[in-house]
């Protein structure tokens, strides 16, 4: 089956992480997606192979008359353009949206930046860890009283610009499937960060005060949604914010007492000192045993290595065998959004840089001696 997006073709000219994880979504449920990159890029230790899969990747020089015009053709046809650059970069090389809506009034144009096409930051270089920074998420996580801490991925890059512009583009083309008209999509990382603030925001506007980092109602403050060291220096993590999964817990540890006194303030730090002591006295398979059929809401907390060996994402399909761009075996993950008649799928390994520049040329019509001549001439 071709996927949902089969017939759609995608023109992605972003680079790293945000844009191609955004167009291997695309990807995996069926559109074409075309990933172009300037030649002299390809030495960058940046081109992530694992968001390359389902894709054709062409190398392309658009500061050269040839290499503009090649583009152009590409754009005729295709339904979205995908784009990284700074705001002004793409007026400049002369791809900007107004310029393709009066070749292609259907194109869907996607422009990913960090802080947006407007605004007083809009020309400020960025990376994930700032745009978390600035949209308040850094200072809620760490340790209560401690540093900021950096997450071990790149949230704003791939929930607040991969998963938003993926969005974006899926509402601009069922809004074209109306009015047969493209649109431009300004896509903001911030301001998808700022987006997932809306607990912050209800906790502020209900208590008057600022939320503090490793201090709030869904971060440590209280005993029944926290992580807890276990005596084989793991962790597990409980969530039991409901209080009759809090009730079942307690009552497993000897304590219903504590089961009315959830988030009573003046007994706070006796139960949670109670329940980091009594975690501490036996391992985490101990634990797992003890509370797999219970009903608490509990997890173990997992290392990269445990969670590609867990049989839920074996029989969720999430981790599975696969090829690599040299058609090794590999470990690959797989495709969260599972649709009943139309499902995703992996149907081809990441590409190599550029692996696919002469059959895109030699699709548009160009001769041999022609696409010579590009390579001679560094157009690709």
């Amino acid at each position: 089956m071709g996927g949902a997006l089969a017939g759609i073709t995608v023109i992605d000219l972003s680079r790293m992480l945000p844009g191609p994880y955004c167009s291997m979504i695309l990807a995996d449920h069926g559109a074409r997606v075309i990933a172009i990159e300037d030649k002299r890029f390809m030495a960058d230790d940046i081109f992530i192979s694992p968001v390359n899969r389902n894709k054709d990747h062409m190398t392309l020089n658009l500061k050269t008359k040839e290499g503009h015009d090649i583009f152009f053709e590409l754009i005729r046809d295709a339904d979205v353009l995908m784009e990284g650059f700074r705001p002004g970069v793409t007026k400049r090389l002369g791809i900007d949206y107004e310029t393709l809506k009066k070749v292609n009034s259907r194109i869907i144009y996607c422009s990913i930046t960090g802080y947006g096409q407007n605004g007083p930051y809009k020309d400020m270089a960025g990376h994930d860890v700032n745009y978390l920074s600035f949209a308040g998420i850094l200072d809620l996580i760490g340790e209560k009283d401690g540093s900021p801490y950096i997450p071990g991925i790149q949230i704003a890059d791939l929930v607040g610009g991969g998963m938003n512009a993926a969005i974006g583009i899926l509402l601009a083309l069922v809004a074209r499937g109306k009015s047969g008209k493209g649109q431009y999509i300004d896509i903001s990382m911030t301001d998808g960060m700022v987006g997932l603030l809306p607990i912050p925001l209800y906790l502020f506007q209900r208590h008057g005060k600022v939320p503090q980092r490793s201090d709030t109602f869904l971060s440590h403050r209280y005993a029944c949604y926290n992580v807890y060291e276990t005596a084989d220096e793991r962790y597990i993590s409980i969530g039991a914010v409901e209080n009759r999964f809090w009730q079942n817990l307690c009552n497993l540890l000897g304590v219903p007492e504590y089961a009315p006194l959830q988030y009573d303030d003046s007994h706070r730090q006796e139960i949670l000192e109670f329940f980091r002591k009594a975690f501490k006295k036996k391992t985490l398979e101990q634990w797992i045993k003890e509370l797999g059929d219970k009903d608490v809401c509990w997890g173990k907390v997992q290392d990269f290595a445990e969670v590609l060996k867990d049989p839920l994402f074996f029989a969720r399909d999430m981790v599975r065998e696969g090829k690599n761009e040299r058609g090794e075996s590999v470990t690959v993950l797989g495709i969260p959004v599972k649709l009943s008649d139309t499902p995703g799928g992996i149907r081809t390994a990441p590409v190599s840089f550029g692996q696919s520049t002469k059959k895109i040329l030699e699709e548009l019509g160009y001769t041999k001696g022609e696409i010579k001549g590009f390579v001679e001439k560094g157009v690709v």
